[in-house]
């Protein structure tokens, strides 16, 4: 088969997933290329847009102390600030059971084990390239008792964001002798025609079509499909075609239909997403360069969600926030008009992330009283302001009763309190079962909030070692691999907050060093 020109391993898309694979490959000798659908200035995948918190299991602070900076970039952390560190290991059970409680138990076994038994190693595969990680204090720990106490299970973070882990991605790949191509949309999977074995790639670049060969085979990581409204519709369903998009335009499901054309197994949580309680004034159709992850608002554990006909609609404290931020999107979406308002009192306010609800990312609405609050809303679409004012004295006198019956439950935000409206003697039909403290004391503070769509759960079936698998024999494709959002089978209905990144890495790693060595054969 002629072709212009021939690599031994072929990558289609340049986020996380994409650039581990082609530095893993570029690593173990092979000559790589990569190609991404965006131009360089709008490139990076979901990756760009990303707090680029990467959940790992480990043995407490000082297995990870070693490789750690500080936010300026300073290599290590002054040891006054490590002695007020209150940080528990994260166990391979604990990712385990955390995948199992957040997917219901759905979770391919397989990758499961893939996933947490490479964690640590793929993180330090990025420490030790240079990748620059520090604590996410701002975003997994709270001050409790004078020490920055750590809660969740993920404490890691890169120094900048997703914008840094793009960068470094970018550099290392060059480094390392990645040839990187931009504005380079692939369109097809070429096969061969005996086989059905991938042996290169269709692209097209500079106006034209070009074909390119892959001696070991290509490595899909081009994202899912949360960028087309019309895939959103056909799979998650009716209305979600109104979502916000937090990330990259370009993740259109390409390689969904490209592997599936060539008779690819789909797989996995296609009705399912990654969905969270968005800035209601954010741009709809991609994310934003500049503010990035800062919209998303994930304060609600620290307050309650209203719909416009002033009710609340789910339990903001039934788990740790990065258990249930990616699941509230969703609930957003059902909600009248597709919108909510997070509300909070003066105590509330002062515990949320700065990040996230400065003056300068979002429009915060700010009142002395909640009847003056309420006023404010119906300016900004609350329909019902006798029942919110409703809403929020019931859950008050919810709170009360319940500190009443049960004082020696301290409110503490680092934990699941148990601090609840669900006493004895009065619950609500929609309880909050941990954080419950009462919305009384002024200033009062509100932001508006939509449905922002991260990735979707569909994917590709692959085995364990990123093979993509046939439909028709239920076998490996020779040739082709996957890796970041395009798999499928691992995720359903939810994840656990960081593993998304994780398994990008370490599915993109094993798919670089696979096809690497298959070139060599």
């Amino acid at each position: 088969m002629n072709f212009g020109e021939t690599y031994d391993v072929v990558v289609v898309g340049g986020g996380n997933a994409g650039f581990s694979a082609a530095i893993s490959a570029a690593q173990s000798g092979a000559k790589v290329c990569l190609f991404e659908k965006a131009p360089l200035d709008d490139a990076g995948g979901n990756t760009f847009y990303t707090a680029a918190a990467f959940r790992c299991c480990f043995d407490g602070l000082q297995d990870l102390l070693p490789h750690l900076y500080q936010p300026d970039g300073t290599k290590g952390l002054p040891e006054e600030l490590v002695a007020m560190i209150d940080m528990k290991p994260y166990t391979k059970a604990d990712f385990h059971a955390d995948i199992r409680r957040v997917t219901k138990g759905r979770a391919d076994p397989a990758l499961a084990d893939v996933l947490v038994d490479n964690s640590r190693e793929a993180v330090q595969w990025l420490m030790d390239n240079g990748a620059r990680f520090t604590l996410s204090f701002n975003r997994q720990a709270y001050v409790v008792d004078g020490k920055h106490k750590f809660w969740g299970g993920m404490v890691l973070t890169m120094a900048g964001q997703g914008k840094e882990l793009f960068e470094f991605h970018l550099k290392t790949a060059k480094m390392h002798g990645v040839d990187v191509f931009f504005s380079s949309a692939v369109v097809d999977l070429i096969a061969d025609p005996h086989t059905n074995g991938v042996v290169g790639v269709k692209v097209f670049r500079l106006g034209k079509n070009r074909t390119i060969g892959a001696r070991g085979g290509v490595i899909l990581a081009c994202g899912g499909f949360q960028a087309s409204p019309a895939l959103r519709t056909q799979y998650l369903g009716p209305g979600w075609d109104l979502a916000h998009v937090r990330g990259s335009k370009y993740n259109t499901g390409d390689g969904h239909k490209m592997a599936h054309k060539l008779g690819a197994r789909l797989e996995g949580n296609y009705s399912g997403c990654h969905s969270v309680a968005w800035d209601g004034n954010s741009p709809r159709a991609s994310g934003n360069r500049e503010i990035t992850n800062q919209y998303t608002k994930s304060g609600y554990p620290l307050g309650v969600m209203v719909n416009v006909n002033g009710k609340r609609f789910v339990d903001e404290g039934f788990d740790l926030r990065n258990f249930t931020y990616a699941i509230f999107g969703k609930e957003i979406l059902k909600q009248p008009q597709g919108v909510a308002f997070q509300v909070w009192d003066a105590d509330g306010s002062k515990l949320l992330r700065k990040e996230e609800y400065s003056d300068d990312v979002t429009t915060n609405l700010r009142a002395e009283t909640i009847d003056e609050l309420a006023d404010i809303l119906v300016t900004k679409g609350l329909k019902d302001k006798k029942q919110f004012l409703e809403t929020i004295a019931e859950f008050n006198e919810a709170c009360k009763s319940f500190q009443r019956e049960r004082g020696e439950v301290n409110f503490d935000p680092s934990v699941k309190d148990g601090v609840s409206t669900q006493g004895r003697k009065m619950s609500l039909d929609i309880g909050k079962t941990n954080w419950a403290m009462p919305i009384e004391k002024g200033p009062f503070q509100a932001v508006e909030v939509t449905c922002g769509l991260t990735f979707t759960f569909g994917g590709l079936a692959v085995t364990p070692a990123a093979e993509v698998l046939s439909e028709a024999t239920f076998q490996k494709i020779d040739g082709l691999w996957c890796a970041g959002e395009l798999l499928g089978g691992l995720f359903w209905d939810n994840y656990p907050g960081g593993s998304g990144l994780t398994m990008g890495t370490v599915m993109g790693r094993i798919a670089g060093r696979e096809a690497a060595k298959r070139a060599k054969i």
